[in-house]
């Protein structure tokens, strides 16, 4: 929520009475004009009555806009996003208030918010008279099918006076962001080979491994099975230790993002890059409801919360806040100037960054040899391919071979990966099932896996 100061008075605006003057309506200089015309034909015709009639209209607005700039209230102005951060296509309200913290009762007030285009028409209210100390509230809903970040603001107040001959405008200084993040879709639990849960069946017990004397050691708790209590320790450090028997690793999601603008062909909501983008946003919120620790990594070789300790976002405190920053990522993210892969291979190589999802353009043989290598071993890897001949191509057209996507599944079934083709329009619930039918077709028998 945003507030903005009291606006200015009128009279401490400068340049006089020309301000004043200068918002005078269409109806405010016809009165002017006319009454001027009247002065003119009753001095040249020697009709008093006239002269009296060309005075009265011509002074009334002048009157009406001295009123209006001398008018003392200050008002003050706030704005409220909900949600501030809203899936595309999907409706975000904005509330607006309008406190009157002058002691006088105000006139009739024209409220405008400015918006950018896409988020629909500029939004305007009247507010009647508001009394000294009182309030208003009004609220408006914005819509985008883009993705991106969107200013809102600053406020626009009119002022005008109760006949319409004069109107004065008066904006506060502060605005809002609202955030329009890609479109996720809720993907089913489904079983690929090289991924372990974040916590529970799949997770590594250190000590069964490392034995009792690498055993690390910490300090006793209330409620500590008192069966856990390393005496070699305790007498070392003086104080009852006990033992960790257990250290849970979590298992580890990579979301490879392509956004080479030379591998994505058209623009707009239903482009092949979007449905990448929304891809890639729903694979991520996933994995962190499964309990994955996970990290968004692009073509270029930026990785997404950041490249600290391991660069995953880990503890659950932390899922949210890595969340809401990579949602904010792809919210704004666009087409890099690069032309290959190596960049993210070269992040990926000597790292154990679990099971690798990649979201991909075009490939020709050797950017497909470049991903074929990303996969580490003993890890699974999904890759979803799109075809931008196949998706700007327009309905009853008749696409290419695709000669070039079907070589790229091959070189990449041969380097283990479990590789689709996203056709026109697909749906990521759909491919991700059929993702894991694949990988069960292929590696039928295969050791024990976990569940994402």
């Amino acid at each position: 929520m945003t507030t903005a100061g009291p606006a200015p008075a009128p009279e401490q605006d400068k340049g006089g009475l020309r301000t004043a003057l200068a918002g005078l309506t269409t109806r405010g200089r016809s009165f002017l004009a006319a009454g001027v015309a009247a002065a003119v034909c009753a001095y040249v015709l020697g009709q008093s009555d006239l002269l009296r009639v060309g005075l009265l209209l011509a002074v009334l607005p002048l009157v009406c806009a001295t009123v209006l700039y001398r008018t003392r209230y200050r008002v003050a102005g706030s704005r409220r996003l909900s949600p501030a951060r809203v899936p595309a296509g999907s409706e975000a309200r904005v509330h607006l208030r309008m406190d009157n913290v002058s002691r006088l009762p105000t006139g009739l007030l024209m409220l405008q918010d400015r918006v950018p285009y896409v988020l629909g028409p500029r939004p305007r209210f009247v507010l009647d008279r508001v009394e000294a100390g009182g309030r208003r509230e009004v609220s408006y809903r914005v819509r985008s099918d883009l993705r991106g970040r969107y200013p809102l603001g600053p406020l626009q107040l009119r002022l005008t006076d109760p006949f319409g001959m004069c109107e004065l405008t008066r904006s506060f200084s502060t605005y809002d962001t609202l955030t329009v993040v890609p479109r996720v879709e809720a993907l089913p639990p489904v079983r690929l080979n090289g991924e372990a849960k974040g916590y529970g069946d799949g997770r590594q017990r250190s000590l069964a491994l490392a034995g009792e004397d690498d055993v690390i050691p910490r300090g006793y708790r209330h409620g500590d099975d008192l069966r856990r209590v390393h005496w070699r320790s305790t007498a070392r450090y003086g104080e009852l230790m006990v033992r960790r028997e257990e250290q849970p690793q979590r298992a580890r999601c990579t979301v490879l993002l392509d956004t080479r603008a030379e591998a994505f062909l058209g623009a707009g909501p239903d482009s092949a890059f979007e449905w990448a983008v929304s891809g890639a946003a729903s694979m991520l919120v996933h994995m962190l409801e499964r309990g994955f620790s996970v990290k968004l990594l692009t073509d270029t070789g930026n990785s997404v919360p950041g490249d600290g300790a391991d660069g995953f976002a880990g503890a659950s405190q932390e899922s949210a806040d890595a969340a809401g920053l990579m949602m904010d990522t792809l919210a704004v993210i666009d087409h890099s100037d690069g032309t290959s892969l190596s960049p993210a291979y070269d992040v990926l190589r000597g790292g154990n960054e679990g099971l690798l999802v990649a979201f991909l353009g075009d490939l020709d043989e050797e950017q497909a040899t470049v991903i074929g290598k990303m996969r580490q071993r003993g890890g699974g890897a999904v890759a979803f391919l799109l075809d931008s001949e196949a998706w700007t191509t327009e309905p009853g057209e008749v696409p290419g071979a695709g000669s070039a996507s079907e070589e790229s599944l091959r070189l990449l079934h041969e380097a283990g990966w479990t590789a689709l083709t996203v056709p026109r329009g697909a749906s990521l619930t759909d491919l991700w099932r059929q993702a894991d039918r694949q990988r069960t077709g292929v590696m039928s028998g295969s050791g024990t896996e976990g569940r994402s």
